[in-house]
């Protein structure tokens, strides 16, 4: 998802309900994220853009919550519950996905291949 600075942001999203596994006093999602503002865009293997400072999904569980509810290495984390996720610190984004008082997680996801069924669906005659 390319874009200008200044300029507003189009994107394709897709809503992923994960209900947090219990596990003791743990609460487990099945995922894990990489990216944030405070790190290095050109490490992101699942972004073009390597100026791209987004959440990203870099693994997921097999089997477990975030398996079960869709969510897919690569995606990048657009919203959790409602909470903006674009400029965010990695720090941040682990806090507000892993909030003890929240069973349910609800995300706002963008992946390449919703962008390009898009694109595909536009250019159709």
């Amino acid at each position: 998802m390319a874009f200008t600075p200044g300029q507003p942001v189009t994107a394709v999203v897709q809503r992923i309900e994960i209900q947090k596994l219990r596990q003791g006093d743990n609460l487990i999602l099945g995922f894990s994220i990489g990216g944030g503002i405070d790190q290095d865009p050109g490490q992101n293997p699942f972004s073009e853009d390597k100026t791209d400072k987004g959440i990203y999904v870099t693994r997921i569980s097999a089997g477990g919550p975030a398996d079960e509810a869709g969510l897919r290495m690569g995606d990048k984390i657009m919203q959790v519950n409602g909470w903006d996720m674009t400029m965010v610190t990695h720090d941040q984004a682990r806090k507000r996905l892993t909030k003890k008082n929240e069973d349910v997680v609800r995300l706002l996801v963008t992946r390449k291949s919703l962008e390009d069924a898009v694109r595909q669906s536009m250019t159709r005659p």
